[in-house]
């Protein structure tokens, strides 16, 4: 493998690359037009233009990205993760072109894509699944009927799902039929499938996810836990390795299980199983992510693996070189998704101008970073600028940094999470470890995040004021 084509942009298309350059392979990078003075763009040792700023005109035209690879003899195609990364039919394009899609075969993709064949996949692997109904349904009566067997509160899901789109929390029987109409609704016109179904709610959850790493040989390990239930609009915000609340038991038999559910679907490649947790420590199957995630960085740190290596070195064939009882966990991660959106308004986008830009530096602090100074948010794609991610010896340490790194990263031009993440990291309930994936919902307003800021900025201008006294103090003092 000489030769990988990047099939994404900002700093996973950068991450990815990193790794290939140590790895003594060459690189492409695609970019749409909005995106033609970007950072992945100059950081590939080849670019080329695959069409306008939308990513349905771009960075999702997987054909005409096969067209690139072809004419620049590329051995191997990396997707990332988002647009094209979990599209079955590009992996088998991919693959019948003569390229190597890095990722697992479409089949998998296809299997562990729709959460009603997921389940029904790991059915014959005794795990643990959210009580509820394994098949797809539209008859309200037949809902009820279900409904009432498992018990109220319920939850209605998109089949096709993700991103928190077509899922509905139904409390009482009165409220089911409308809020059904609702998700069935809500998936045709987010995913073009209006399969739903229902499964109980758990009431306050921990969202944990497990990474595994599969070859071709029949080796599958897992790199331990990832947390990830500080969330807003069902999308993670802050992760962390390892977490809080697993004890040795319970990580050991969450970890076999994952290995379980990429077994039962022949994966190859990187991919991560998520899973709930209750209150009582349960967990049930969630679904399956055939590709890298966001969040990868807090795995490797506490594992000191590099992912992006293991994946290019499976999609080469070779065998895993990392037995399970080669791994543990040293230390603790956490990562802070940077996105460019306004915590004080509802987390929405804030596109703009990057004015001032300025990522921290030093020890134990790591920043997978799209943008520079001087560039323009476009608002073609997701608004993450990068990710913060610190690594300490303790949690406490690892919190602590993260909020010293906050305060150095310096963004000027558009409001960003870095304050909201700042929020979390000082807040009781999320360093005690006790908190679930209401953490927003119960702990966050605009308004306390506001008063916080003004009480910071109110505290540096004393400090700055009192540093200026004393500095014409010293200017003051005779030298005769």
């Amino acid at each position: 493998m000489k030769k990988i084509l990047v099939a994404n942009r900002g700093e996973i298309a950068i991450r990815v690359m990193q790794t290939a350059r140590k790895m003594g392979i060459k690189t492409v990078a695609i970019y749409s037009i909005v995106d033609r003075n970007a950072p992945h763009v100059k950081f590939a040792d080849e670019a080329v233009c695959v069409g306008e700023a939308p990513s349905s005109e771009s960075y999702l035209l997987g054909s005409k990205i096969i067209e690139v690879a072809k004419e620049l003899h590329v051995d191997a195609i990396h997707p990332g993760y988002g647009f094209l990364s979990e599209n079955a039919d590009f992996a088998e394009e991919v693959e019948k072109n003569n390229l190597i899609f890095i990722g697992p075969k479409s089949k998998a993709i296809k299997v562990m894509g729709s959460k009603l064949a997921a389940k029904e996949a790991v059915k014959a692997y005794d795990i643990p699944m959210v009580p509820g109904i394994d098949e797809a349904i539209t008859d309200v009566i037949k809902a009820k009927k279900i409904a009432k067997e498992i018990g109220f509160p319920i939850l209605i899901k998109a089949s096709a799902g993700g991103g928190g789109k077509g899922m509905r929390v139904v409390e009482k029987e009165s409220d089911l039929a409308s809020q059904m109409q609702r998700a069935i609704s809500e998936a045709i016109s987010a995913f073009g499938d209006g399969s739903v179904f229902i499964e109980k709610y758990v009431g306050s959850p921990r969202h944990i996810e497990i990474q595994v790493m599969a070859d071709t040989h029949g080796n599958v390990i897992h790199l331990f836990e990832r947390e990830c239930s500080v969330q807003r609009r069902h999308q993670k915000v802050v992760e962390e390795a390892p977490s809080a609340v697993l004890t040795p038991t319970l990580r050991t038999e969450m970890g076999e299980a994952a290995v379980k559910v990429a077994k039962a679907c022949d994966y190859v490649g990187a991919g991560t199983v998520e899973f709930l947790l209750d209150e009582n420590h349960n967990f049930y199957f969630l679904e399956m992510n055939t590709r890298l995630q966001v969040e990868h960085p807090v795995t490797e740190l506490i594992t000191g693996t590099d992912l992006v290596e293991l994946q290019i070195k499976v999609a080469r064939g070779e065998e895993l070189s990392i037995k399970q009882e080669d791994l543990d966990i040293k230390g603790h991660a956490l990562e802070l998704r940077v996105y460019a959106e306004d915590p004080l308004n509802d987390f929405l986008p804030s596109v703009g101008h990057l004015d001032t830009y300025r990522i921290p530096i030093g020890e134990g602090i790591r920043v997978d970073n799209g943008f520079e100074e001087g560039m323009d948010i476009p608002i073609y794609y997701d608004p993450m600028l990068s990710k913060l991610i610190t690594y300490g010896k303790t949690r406490e340490e690892a919190i602590q940094l993260m909020i010293k790194a906050i305060d150095e990263y310096i963004v000027e031009g558009v409001q960003t999470t870095l304050p909201f993440g700042k929020y979390v990291c000082k807040h009781e309930a999320f360093r005690s470890g006790n908190f679930d994936t209401h953490f927003v919902k119960k702990y966050y307003t605009p308004e306390v995040l506001k008063s916080e800021m003004e009480t910071e900025a109110r505290i540096a201008a004393l400090i700055a004021l009192k540093q200026y006294q004393e500095d014409q103090q010293t200017l003051r003092i005779p030298t005769h």
